[in-house]
């Protein structure tokens, strides 16, 4: 019988998630299939009943786009150490009556810089902007990849810092408010997290946080070139990526993690990234 995949979101016809799992199923030659489901906004628990209906119809698993990811975390009856520190889960397992939770944004984040940038983080300055979802979820990765220090810059500078007090003690983090940010140098990645670039607009960030010889990570994608990348450019950065290999390296994780087998993903990240301007 064929496995029962999906993801859910609202809006979710952007979603590129059926084409990169079917692209997964087929070169892993796995017998599953993958749809797309618009979940009910409303009433309060329509998002749980749909997830149930799906589970309770032979499901086993089902991704979780915006703006779910944190009922889906909540809904679970096992939660993963990163799922808990994200507050959200981005993975839903069901097996035997169970639900478990998982996060693998930050996981799939850290394998595009380490992997496929070819960046590995072990020593290296590192400047995340933003203090949202997305950020929580890749922390303790990050952490875990044995950086000299990681900044977390964000406008709310109690965000930021409630986050180093949640897991400051497993690494060298630090929290600071953009205006802190001119005279601390240069850093080898600066990973831009924020929502700025989905409006057009641009964090404000100093261009002198950047080295030419570092990289510059935009989260969003097939938005070719952001306001954060153009300045990080104009700034002289080499590397620059935006966030379509983490988008495949999370589906990738989501994939092994049910299927028990890791796909390739090098040739689906060079199908659908987009060229810089």
């Amino acid at each position: 019988m064929t496995d029962k995949y999906a993801v859910i979101g609202n809006p979710i016809g952007h979603t590129k998630s059926p084409l990169i799992h079917g692209l997964f199923a087929k070169e892993t030659k796995q017998d599953m299939n993958y749809t797309a489901i618009e979940g009910p906004l409303e009433p309060e628990n329509a998002f749980e009943d749909t997830v149930r209906a799906f589970a309770a119809g032979g499901g086993k698993g089902i991704n979780i786009t915006a703006p779910f990811k944190l009922k889906a975390f909540a809904m679970a009856d096992e939660r993963s150490e990163r799922a808990t520190l994200a507050g959200a889960a981005n993975a839903l397992k069901f097996a035997n009556g169970r639900t478990f939770a998982e996060n693998f944004d930050g996981i799939g984040l850290l394998r595009d810089i380490e992997v496929n940038i070819g960046l590995p983080l072990q020593g290296k300055r590192v400047l995340v902007l933003g203090a949202g979802g997305a950020v929580r979820g890749a922390l303790l990765p990050f952490l875990a990849a044995q950086p000299a220090e990681l900044v977390i810059v964000n406008r709310n500078l109690c965000k930021a810092q409630d986050l180093v007090s949640e897991v400051g003690s497993k690494g060298p983090l630090r929290a600071l408010g953009y205006g802190e940010l001119e005279p601390m140098g240069q850093f080898d990645l600066v990973v831009n997290a924020t929502s700025a670039s989905l409006t057009g607009d641009l964090p404000p960030v100093p261009p002198s946080v950047f080295s030419p010889e570092g990289t510059a990570y935009e989260l969003a994608y097939g938005k070719k070139l952001t306001p954060f990348l153009r300045l990080a450019r104009n700034a002289g950065v080499q590397g620059i990526a935006d966030g379509v290999g983490m988008l495949v390296e999370q589906a990738a994780e989501a994939f092994e993690w049910w299927r028990g087998v890791r796909p390739q993903t090098r040739a689906i990240i060079d199908q659908l990234t987009v060229p810089f301007d």
